[in-house]
């Protein structure tokens, strides 16, 4: 009797010392998933991309509106390089811009809901007046509610959008290898004389 007392004593004290070691190593294992994920700079959750410009296009086909007009003599002649100036996405800013198109146009920075859903993009730059539907012959004003025709961004097309400004100017269509790295950006549309700068 005695001898079963003891053997069932031993074996609650087995079970004791198993479990908590269990415990132990699961706590262990979390720990070192959170550092992994601090390393990695995430938190272990799906968040969501808060850039409005996440789905943008990158590279495009180079394919133009027909009645684009060839600017003639441009500041930055198709063939030869510039710094481009403007930051509309991660690693555009500081890189070497091969031109490969360049167009007189009125751009515009406009606000839009996706076609597709989503949230408000505000402020986004750039759509060209060929890329607005039915925008006529002159440049339209601050404040006009337009069909966009651009594909830049998933949901870009056919949605309804207002003109935040408007300029008279030259545009270009660029290459350029992204200063984070990554592949080369091709047919990149669109950046503004002012938002480029010569080679140094």
């Amino acid at each position: 009797m005695i001898n079963k007392i003891l053997i069932g004593i031993f074996t609650l004290a087995c079970i004791f010392v198993l479990t908590a070691c269990a415990d132990s190593n699961n706590e262990t294992n979390q720990d070192k998933g959170a550092e992994m994920d601090m390393d990695s700079g995430t938190t272990g959750e799906n968040e969501t991309e808060t850039d409005p410009h996440a789905n943008m296009e990158h590279s495009g086909s180079g394919k133009v509106p027909e009645n684009l007009q060839v600017a003639e003599n441009p500041t930055y002649e198709v063939g030869s390089n510039a710094i481009i100036e403007s930051d509309h996405m991660n690693g555009m800013k500081g890189a070497e811009a091969t031109i490969v198109g360049a167009y007189n146009t009125t751009v515009y920075s406009i606000s839009y809901t996706p076609s597709n859903g989503g949230e408000r993009v505000e402020n986004h730059k750039w759509v060209i007046h060929e890329e607005i539907q039915d925008a006529g012959q002159e440049p339209l004003e601050p404040g006009t509610e337009v069909t966009i025709e651009a594909t830049h961004m998933e949901g870009m097309e056919s949605s309804t959008a207002m003109i935040d400004s408007a300029e008279e100017t030259t545009v270009y269509m660029v290459d350029f290898v992204p200063t984070t790295g990554g592949e080369k950006v091709t047919n990149h549309k669109w950046v503004t004389e002012s938002e480029l700068s010569p080679v140094e």
